[in-house]
């Protein structure tokens, strides 16, 4: 009988689960959601998966599952963000016309 020597960790790749933490509405979308989560050092992936319900594409984001936490934290601070930011610009706008009504009536 032949006695194999114990594997070290160190030599062999660890193969890490990747979870969906957003599924985007186009390609553009999920790339800038994939550069946002390097950015902050979380490694991300985008992958196509079909909608067998709707047949639709759809653009899911994928992470390691250790980030997955962290990732959904990030997303939603940018979303938020943005959020806030189109807000802002909307009432911007909404006082500018404002505004012009008014300088012209007097």
């Amino acid at each position: 009988m032949v006695k194999h020597s114990p594997r070290s960790q160190k030599g062999q790749a660890r193969v890490q689960e990747l979870v969906v933490v957003a599924f985007a509405d186009d390609m553009e979308q999920a790339r800038d959601y994939e550069t946002l989560l390097k950015n902050n050092d979380i490694p991300a992936i985008i992958r196509e998966q079909r909608d067998d319900s709707s047949d639709k594409e759809r653009v899911a984001v994928l992470v390691p599952e250790e980030f997955v936490d962290e990732a959904h934290v990030v997303i939603e601070s940018q979303d938020a963000y943005d959020d806030f930011y189109d807000f802002a610009l909307d009432e911007q706008d909404d006082s500018d016309l404002g505004a012009e009504f008014f300088d012209d009536d007097f």
